[in-house]
């Protein structure tokens, strides 16, 4: 049971009444333990990833402004985002390798400071007649530095839920660290519209979101001091990361179920990327208001966040991480074919927020979840490199799915109830090709996906000193191994 002191701790102590061999082939029984500096590491990264998330998105929705206080076009604004997904793909390999490598406390350290030092140098500007202006370079920057932090942080929710958590917390833990990204997005599309009314209002908000990242750089330089803890929480946590990084790279290039894992679920992240990213230019045509969009946009997301903190419970208690994720994928697969009806259809507010929401349960759970599958199918591979192409995998795949619906759309000539600003694009084949794609990958992932649970074998194999081939028999004290899989 844990207590006050630093070295406090939960104890998972298995039996000593296995008796040893002559030989003394059985392993020595380990004691992991637990300590309660974990939940503040956690706590460290929520903030820094949600901060990072706010960032990311600070002029999005307030594009308008943005654009005129910066005295560029909207194309401009929208590469201050974008710019994060041109830089995460080819530093993903990079930040897996100091994740393995070189730890978490340095990853997440220098992650924390080129977020403070992104919020930080997007507000560097002069005063010229009794007005504060910020030339979008300086701007531009920061946002980079920004996207430079994004894959250090990113990557770190599966390496510290192995690192520091034992295996019945591995997945509530993942799913803690990963949700608070979209929570940060989410109160990115509220507080920005909520502080700026004018462009004049800009800089005060460029401060209200460089103050957090500067206290979380302090929190993290000052508060994490190691990258895992004085004693192992679980058998795995002790060879965490211990294939070399390259090595890890060729097994997971042979491996058949992560290959799969890595195509299917790279495409539902790149599905989510075009929902978001394109979610108002498809409203629009039909009449929906920005607000109403935004509302959508929402309700996707928070109820992503439930979603995942129920699965993550779950999972938690019963290991089906397979089961799980097969059947959220299937249920994300007919939402989004839902979705692709219902968006075309005007006047079906009630029908459009709740495909919405149901798009965000089924689908944002799956990710922490997914992610904990991929360390699963993969052991011993690190956990960042593992998570990391998954990630990558899904970031050239948002990019290519973005090109290629954009291509699809086909401009109207009339469109009476369109609140679009601009240009009016049917976005009819788009949705249709989109649902179709993840109902594909949806399908070959439920048919083709099998494996078992190595890391789990590995730490009830390191647990009960059972080796394949070394010991006929063990006492009867010891419950025998079960092959995890499915």
């Amino acid at each position: 049971m844990e207590d006050g002191a630093e070295s406090s701790s939960e104890v998972q102590t298995v039996s000593s009444d296995v008796p040893n061999t002559p030989k003394q082939e059985l392993k020595k029984l380990l004691s992991f333990k637990v300590y309660k500096r974990r939940w503040f590491v956690l706590l460290v990264l929520c903030l820094l990833n949600c901060s990072n998330a706010t960032i990311w998105l600070t002029f999005a929705p307030v594009a308008d402004e943005s654009a005129e206080f910066l005295n560029v076009t909207l194309e401009e604004i929208n590469w201050l985002s974008l710019v994060y997904m041109a830089v995460a793909i080819p530093l993903s390999f990079g930040t897996t390798w100091m994740l393995d490598t070189l730890g978490l406390r340095i990853t997440l350290i220098l992650g924390a400071w080129l977020n403070m030092f992104g919020g930080l140098v997007r507000f560097f500007g002069k005063s010229e007649e009794q007005q504060y202006t910020i030339p979008y370079s300086a701007v531009m920057v920061g946002q980079t530095l920004g996207a430079i932090a994004q894959p250090l942080i990113v990557f770190a929710p599966t390496k510290l839920a192995a690192l520091w958590f034992p295996d019945h917390q591995r997945a509530t833990a993942n799913m803690i660290a990963s949700m608070s990204n979209p929570l940060g997005l989410l109160l990115a599309n509220i507080i920005s519209p909520m502080m700026v009314k004018t462009s004049t209002q800009i800089p005060t908000l460029l401060i209200a979101y460089a103050a957090p990242a500067c206290v979380i750089c302090f929190l993290a330089t000052v508060g994490i001091r190691s990258s895992s803890p004085p004693t192992p929480p679980s058998a795995s946590a002790e060879s965490s990361g211990s294939e070399p990084f390259v090595q890890g790279i060729k097994l997971l290039l042979r491996n058949k179920a992560y290959l799969i894992l890595l195509l299917c679920f790279g495409s539902g992240i790149a599905v989510f990327t075009c929902f978001s990213t394109l979610l108002q230019q498809i409203l629009c045509v039909q009449g929906y208001t920005n607000d109403f969009a935004g509302v959508c946009g929402a309700l996707f997301i928070v109820f992503g966040i439930v979603g995942a903190g129920a699965l993550g419970l779950y999972v938690d208690k019963t290991k089906k991480f397979t089961e799980a994720t097969k059947i959220n994928l299937s249920f994300t697969a007919l939402s989004s074919i839902a979705f692709s009806v219902v968006c075309l259809i005007p006047h079906q507010k009630a029908a459009v927020a709740t495909v919405c929401s149901l798009l965000g349960f089924f689908g944002f759970s799956i990710y922490p979840v997914a992610m904990e599958l991929s360390v699963e199918c993969s052991y011993p591979v690190g956990e960042a490199t593992s998570a990391g192409l998954i990630f990558v995998s899904g970031q050239v795949q948002s990019v290519l799915y973005i090109l290629l619906l954009q291509a699809l759309t086909k401009r109207l000539t009339d469109s009476p109830l369109s609140t679009c600003g601009g240009a009016v694009l049917s976005w009819k084949v788009p949705m249709l090709v989109m649902a179709g794609l993840i109902s594909f990958f949806t399908c070959c992932f439920v048919i083709f996906f099998h494996t078992p649970y190595r890391r789990l074998l590995a730490e009830e194999r390191a647990t009960y000193g059972t080796k394949e081939g070394s010991i006929s028999t063990v006492s009867e004290s010891v419950p025998s191994v079960e092959k995890r899989t499915c």
